[in-house]
């Protein structure tokens, strides 16, 4: 793995390893014993990846698992940000080594980067208060270059599945600068209207029927946008808009939004 030179003008550096058990947990490690970034850490394979609400990850050698280590990046209610900007990067990114997959390429609320409604890229951002008041922030990235999983929640693919061959090195190489630039617009959180709007112009599913995946429950409705924070809105059947701040989406099958509008046409007595 090789850092962009923007990158490095920037001053991040690179921690390059051959196996790590996470970059994530690697990266929060160091930032306890002092480091500060901003530190990329990449692995060849992880033995413990994972992804949000404890998911394995699978980190099989092929594809590219990156972790930015940033200390103080903002203050700590902006954090969860974070997520969208590591989604337009890494969106930036596959762009620059494959300009061919520029409409295939989507963004799924709240952390994953689609082709062809796929699951190609997860992110995972990870904090800690270290010394009790400084706020570390591990951006764990994870891109599916030559292989992916067959059993996932969401159906998964590869860039090689799709068409393109791009190694993690240079894909790495174009995120290291592709970060730089989406960090920079972000402004600490004071430029993210513009990265939300950027997100937005590439967003899969705003406007459709979802299932929405939440620890205690799951609710049905349509996504109709994200309000100021980056929460998705959510129009449930009774007509009530709730904001989803963390949840895991699934377009509704054509069964069940066929089921759901008919008990929106008999209301909720069974009556028409």
């Amino acid at each position: 793995m090789r850092l962009n030179a923007t990158a490095a003008a920037a001053g991040c550096r690179l921690s390059a390893h051959d196996e790590l058990p996470s970059t994530n947990t690697q990266a929060l490690s160091l930032a306890r014993r002092g480091e500060r970034g901003p530190l990329w850490i990449t692995a060849r394979s992880q033995t413990a990846g994972r992804g949000r609400r404890g998911n394995t990850w699978l980190s099989a050698p092929g594809n590219l698992y990156a972790s930015l280590l940033l200390v103080d990046p903002a203050r700590s209610e902006r954090a969860a940000e974070l997520s969208f900007v590591a989604a337009l990067a890494i969106h930036d990114a596959i762009l620059d080594c494959a300009p061919a997959l520029r409409t295939r390429l989507t963004l799924k609320w709240p952390n994953d980067v689609l082709c062809d409604g796929r699951k190609l890229a997860g992110i995972l951002i990870e904090g800690d208060m270290i010394e009790r008041r400084t706020l570390a922030v591990a951006i764990g990235m994870g891109v599916n270059c030559r292989l992916h999983p067959a059993q996932t929640n969401y159906p998964a693919t590869d860039l090689t599945a799709v068409g393109v061959d791009v190694a993690p090195e240079s894909l790495f190489w174009a995120l290291s600068a592709a970060m730089v630039h989406r960090l920079a617009q972000w402004d600490r959180g004071d430029g993210f209207g513009a990265i939300r709007a950027d997100w937005l112009e590439c967003a899969a599913g705003i406007g459709g029927e979802v299932r929405v995946r939440l620890p205690d429950c799951e609710l049905t409705g349509r996504s109709e946008a994200l309000d100021a924070a980056g929460h998705l809105l959510l129009r449930l059947p009774d007509g009530a808009l709730r904001a989803i701040t963390a949840g895991d989406v699934f377009p509704l099958a054509a069964g069940e939004r066929t089921g759901r509008l008919m008990a929106q046409i008999k209301g909720p007595d069974g009556t028409e």
